[in-house]
């Protein structure tokens, strides 16, 4: 997929699998294009050149560009990175705009949506102020609200552009957490966008690193997190060991004032 914004390509023939049930993270240096590739594959972008195919369960290939609104809806939902703050509406209003996609195609009937909004509000706990108005609360706040909108639409597919902004660390790794309990126990095919190396490594089962646009690696932490790799990618020195609690790579990105606090020592020691 080619995707350009003003006559300029910020993806460039990236060839991006999501398996099915599994969590796939892109990271990458901003301005890589990694927002920009998931909103493409989201429809909310146009590709320039290239395709999106949802491999259905047990029947043919479709052409996700092919497909009605309403039924790529019921398919695929994104997260994105900043959404407006409806005023006037409760939390269970706004996760409720999750159950659109079912509401058209019923006629405006939807006998699973209340059912839909009580689970989503649960995984992303929301429920203690479900009747309170989203003006109020808190971006942390407002950030598992739209998720748990995006969990009420019960889709195959969930895209998530950075989905731990604006969380505490408890958030943070409870919202990881879900998006692996909901590859793992319930299928769901996971892609998201995490600025976290290690966040990324400890919950995906695949990582794609872009670079200017295009996809220089992808696989397993284990096969990405290559030191000098990063280091190219990025910019400044990364430090890649294992982590002795997981077992998984993590990173440390060394700064200058690292290194010279480490020439300092080195020479006092001499």
């Amino acid at each position: 997929m080619t995707v350009a914004y003003d006559g300029d390509d910020v993806v460039r023939e990236a060839d991006l699998r999501l398996p099915a049930g599994r969590v796939t993270s892109l990271i990458g240096p901003n301005g890589s294009g990694k927002s920009t590739l998931l909103r493409a594959i989201a429809r909310l972008k146009d590709a320039r050149a290239g395709r999106v195919t949802l491999h259905a369960h047990g029947g043919a290939d479709e052409d996700a560009l092919a497909l009605s609104r309403p039924a790529f809806a019921r398919r695929v939902t994104l997260l994105a990175q900043s959404r407006p703050t409806p005023a006037g509406l409760s939390v269970r209003d706004v996760v409720g705009f999750g159950r659109h996609p079912y509401r058209a195609r019923l006629r405006g009937t939807d006998p699973q949506g209340a059912a839909a909004v009580e689970r989503a509000m649960r995984l992303t706990g929301v429920t203690a102020f479900a009747d309170r108005g989203v003006e109020a609360l808190s971006g942390g706040q407002l950030q598992r609200v739209w998720l748990a909108c995006c969990l009420a639409q019960d889709t195959d597919v969930l895209l998530l552009d950075e989905p731990t902004t604006y969380l505490d660390l408890r958030y943070q790794v409870e919202i990881l957490d879900l998006a692996r309990e909901l590859a793992d126990v319930h299928g769901v095919t996971v892609g998201m966008v995490l600025h976290d190396l290690d966040q990324a490594a400890a919950v995906s089962d695949r990582v794609v690193l872009l670079s200017e646009g295009r996809v220089v690696a992808a696989g397993g932490a284990a096969e990405v997190y290559d030191a000098e790799l990063l280091t190219r990618v990025y910019g400044i020195r990364i430090h890649v060991d294992l982590d002795p609690l997981t077992g998984v790579p993590r990173t440390r990105a060394v700064g200058a004032h690292h290194l010279r606090s480490t020439s300092v020592t080195a020479e006092r020691t001499s």
